[in-house]
């Protein structure tokens, strides 16, 4: 664990805490414990890795990920508005290729936030998803977003 690790993460938890409490000076009696705290708490919880966020692979997912989300809230959108639901939801099993660890926790999270789609769970390598539309290309869509996310982090898949 390097300095640069600490020193990363206790800025990030300062300005969480500064947008939180609106830029009030005087909050920061409380605000340096909550800061502290938080630091230590994710350094206990998650210690630095080596690999490391790549700004383009960020780029890359933040675009993926909106893009996405675009596409599936469009889907759910136009199946809401048609008089006869054309569903085909069903529960498939989808091998993955990321580590475990943050990476599958990523992936997980990141399924599952777009509308259509619920990681259920993940049983070593396969991943359980329970869909609106199995005949969308769902396996596809996960090795994209495993492609993402090992660009992301830097992740030799």
């Amino acid at each position: 664990m390097s300095a640069r690790d600490i020193l990363q993460r206790g800025l990030f938890f300062a300005l969480t805490w500064w947008v939180l409490a609106e830029g009030r000076a005087d909050s920061w009696g409380v605000g340096l414990a909550s800061v502290v705290l938080a630091l230590v708490a994710s350094l206990w919880l998650s210690p630095p890795s080596q690999s490391r966020l790549s700004i383009h692979g960020l780029l890359g997912f933040v675009g993926f990920f909106l893009i996405q989300s675009a596409k599936g809230g469009a889907q759910v959108a136009i199946l809401a508005l048609r008089p006869r639901l054309d569903l085909a939801p069903a529960l498939l099993e989808v091998p993955i290729t990321l580590p475990p660890g943050p990476s599958r926790a990523l992936l997980v999270n990141t399924l599952s936030l777009p509308p259509g789609t619920l990681s259920v769970s993940l049983d070593h390598d396969l991943l359980h998803l329970h869909v609106l539309d199995a005949r969308r290309p769902i396996e596809a869509d996960v090795r994209s977003a495993q492609a993402h996310i090992s660009r992301l982090l830097k992740i030799d898949i």
